[in-house]
């Protein structure tokens, strides 16, 4: 044996003796040096707030929960060691309780003195000045959605003096480690070396609220998903792969007959985009009208100016052309875009040069029709968006303008982003799961956001088919679609599920899987009703158009992977989808309330509008600090479920207390129905100025045999205080209740009418 050899095996036994040495004296050292290689070579990592971590009290960190390896990072991206509290039965073998003791973690087996003899271990330690981390939700999350906290960290806390250090891990959903795809570990690794932050917020007192630790940690959520919106896909260039990927399965199909496979609907999506540049559409336009129902052509038309980069903008052919040439005028169109069969149904005059598609198919070219092919089959994705200038779009970049409803005055346009919708895509991939095993209804109008954002962007993007019909009350159309086509998903309103209740079979709802109703509270036996009859339960979800418009929604029971906590509550909206923080705030003085409090619902998040058009101080009312004001009355209750009670401004301040025009008008409603069960709005509960109580209450009705009397007695009897009951004087019979194109209630002209018929108009 040579010298060389010799000395060599020397090394090696004296790196070995340290090294065994190092094992049993210090674990901690033995154990985080590979880690610290290992874990930077497959992630980046970035600390934000680490300021706010104390360097040397004790401190309790407390975070969202998303996958195996979270504590790992943690301790991997911090310079304190943290004694995470833990799952003892997750390390049985020799090696992983190694491991967990080099780090002095606190394992935790489920029996009563398991649990004690841990609480007291993590007690100690933070009297001891360590730090000690735990995961409160008690489970990984299957959505990304923040999940309820368990009562331990109060019990930790209990009789020290603590500091609590919320923090949010951003990153690792998507990874082989988290619930994303519905499972874990067995999928395929993506984002090599993918990025992860960590997200610090201020520290808080021992004694904070445990649903104010939650809030603030779910604060840091969102303010990470706005933070990595530049990550969210470009929409244009994710529905080329989408549709290419679909092949010849129907993609798309409508009421009038039309139906398109994904290369098909593809290939005609950008012979439309060329024939529309050249003939009509100048370079400089961005603004572009778009006057369609939901269709196939409707679908088309919007896909092709997202892939022209130029912002659609949906008309409201529901309303008068007073209302739309405000509309047009307020973005400057000067192009909108229609159909000649559709078009001259309505009796509008529009300010604007009416483009009629039909004129398009004659001037479209073999040229464009060949390229269009090519385009859609031939080259190559990644050289497509080059060609086409996709790779331009930034994620902050206009997608669309949305209007109002107008139910308090003239429509505001709602500018959303490519971020904006594209957030909200993930949100519902997330937690309703949609595949291309679904066929989805798609009923509701490009006009209406939630229409634009989830039945055309979300299901053309995350697989299922799209089923189109102009018209969501005519529940006889809707029933042979969604049975010719086995359609799996509804998304729709209250209202539009009563008319569906009586004029669809079961036969015709047999495939349907997944109802998701919004833009009005769903009765408690309307529930009971619809599931009785197409043995599926509707779930409730929240939004409004500043908002992209998703917010929240219920985990559909079919598609729900919730374990050990629950992902859904009737009677509420559901919890804010990955990325929305919510809080509710004292709307006089802002301060934040606690669980189970009525107050102002604040939202922030990926979500939240670019503003309104034009429109600078109206949006800086609306975005305070980044916090959507969403005007309306709501609580949070401590499972992190939102329940809304009213609006703000369906409120009216009598006598010093807050009295809801929406309590009032449903009792109201039930009166006036007596056992009716058709669609009519019958009552409409409004305010008008008094000089006594600052505020009426006015009560506009249709004709009805029932007296006053006998009225104002029934809400007595349902319970309602005698503050909310209208006067005798306060009731109008009218002859119709004011009501938007949409199926909402005007309140604007509702306002306007009550101030009429009590004489008050004039003063």
């Amino acid at each position: 044996m040579s010298g060389l050899q010799i000395s060599l095996l020397i090394n090696v036994a004296v790196f070995l003796s340290i090294a065994a040495v190092t094992a049993v004296v210090a674990p901690r050292t033995f154990v985080r040096t590979p880690f610290l290689v290992l874990l930077g070579i497959l992630y980046r990592r970035e600390v934000i707030g680490l300021e706010n971590l104390p360097k040397k009290s004790g401190c309790i960190i407390v975070g969202n929960h998303v996958s195996w390896l979270d504590g790992i990072l943690i301790l991997w991206m911090l310079p304190r060691n943290v004694r995470f509290v833990v799952d003892g039965s997750n390390f049985r073998n020799r090696i992983l309780q190694y491991l967990a003791g080099a780090f002095g973690t606190i394992l935790m087996m489920p029996s009563p003195k398991s649990i004690g003899r841990a609480l007291k271990t993590a007690r100690d330690s933070l009297n001891a000045s360590e730090a000690v981390g735990i995961f409160p939700e008690g489970t990984i999350t299957r959505t990304g959605q923040l999940q309820a906290f368990k009562p331990g960290i109060k019990k930790i806390l209990k009789g020290t003096e603590a500091e609590i250090v919320p923090v949010w891990l951003e990153g690792m959903w998507g990874s082989i480690f988290s619930f994303s795809g519905g499972k874990f570990f067995l999928k395929r690794p993506r984002d090599f070396r993918r990025k992860l932050t960590l997200h610090i917020g201020p520290t808080m007192a021992t004694d904070t609220p445990l649903e104010k630790v939650r809030s603030q940690i779910q604060s840091l959520g969102a303010r990470a998903a706005c933070e990595r919106r530049e990550s969210y896909p470009i929409l244009a260039k994710r529905i080329i792969r989408t549709w290419r990927r679909r092949g010849r399965r129907l993609q798309a199909a409508d009421s009038l007959g039309n139906e398109a496979g994904g290369r098909t609907l593809l290939t005609r999506v950008l012979v439309l985009r060329r024939a529309l540049r050249r003939e009509f559409l100048s370079d400089d336009e961005q603004f572009i009208g778009v006057l369609l129902p939901p269709s196939v052509g409707g679908v088309a038309v919007n896909i092709a100016l997202a892939m022209d980069r130029r912002i659609s903008a949906n008309l409201n052919y529901t309303v008068s052309s007073n209302v739309l040439n405000h509309c047009i005028d307020d973005v400057g169109i000067k192009h909108v875009l229609t159909s000649e069969k559709f078009y001259d149904k309505l009796d509008l005059e529009l300010d604007a040069d009416v483009v009629k598609l039909e004129s398009l198919k004659d001037r479209v070219t073999i040229m464009d029709k060949a390229i269009g092919f090519a385009q859609a089959n031939l080259i190559p994705a990644f050289l497509l968006d080059w060609i086409l200038g996709l790779n331009k779009i930034k994620a902050d970049d206009l997608l669309t303008v949305i209007f109002t409803s107008g139910s308090t005055g003239m429509p505001k346009g709602v500018q959303l982003s490519n971020a904006n919708i594209s957030h909200n895509v993930e949100a519902i991939d997330r937690a309703v799961r949609l595949d291309s095993n679904d066929t989805a209804l798609g009923i509701l109008p490009f006009f209406h956001s939630f229409g634009y954002s989830v039945t055309l962007w979300a299901v053309n993007l995350l697989g299922p088919a799209g089923v189109f019909h102009f018209n969501p009350l005519d529940a006889k159309q809707v029933g042979k679609l969604a049975g010719k086509y086995k359609a799996s998903v509804l998304l729709a309103t209250p209202t539009f599920l009563k008319g569906y209740m009586r004029r669809i079979t079961p036969e015709q709802f047999a495939n349907l899987d997944v109802v998701v109703v919004g833009a009005e509270k769903m009765p408690k036996e309307q529930f009971e009703a619809f599931e009785k009859r197409f043995g599926v339960r509707p779930v409730e979800g929240y939004g409004t158009t500043e908002l992209s418009p998703l917010v929240s929604v219920n985990i559909p029971p079919s598609r729900s992977q919730a374990k050990f906590q629950k992902d859904r509550q009737e009677g509420s909206v559901g919890r804010p989808l990955p990325g929305v923080a919510a809080k509710i705030v004292e709307p006089e003085t802002d301060r934040e309330l606690l669980a189970g409090e009525d107050g102002m619902l604040m939202i922030t998040g990926p979500n939240v509008m670019q503003g309104y058009a034009n429109r600078e101080e109206q949006t800086r009312e609306a975005i305070q600090d980044g916090w959507y004001v969403t005007g309306d009355i709501a609580h949070i209750d401590s499972e992190g479920f939102i329940y809304i009670t009213g609006r703000l401004k369906r409120f009216s301040k009598i006598a010093g207390e807050m009295i809801p025009h929406g309590k009032v008008e449903e009792e109201l409603e039930k009166q006036l129905r007596e056992g009716d069960d058709d669609d009519v709005t019958r009552v409409c509960v409004t305010a008008v100025p008094d000089a006594k109580k600052g505020e009426k209450l006015i009560v506009l009705h249709l004709q009805t045999e029932q007296s006053v009397d006998d009225l104002r007695k029934g809400l007595s009897e349902v319970g309602l205080p005698n503050l909310f009951i209208p006067s005798p004087d306060s009731f109008y019979v009218v002859d119709e209740i004011p009501m938007l194109g949409t199926g909402k209630l005007d309140l604007g002209g509702a306002k306007q009418k009550a101030l009429e018929v009590t004489g008050l108009a004039e003063a």
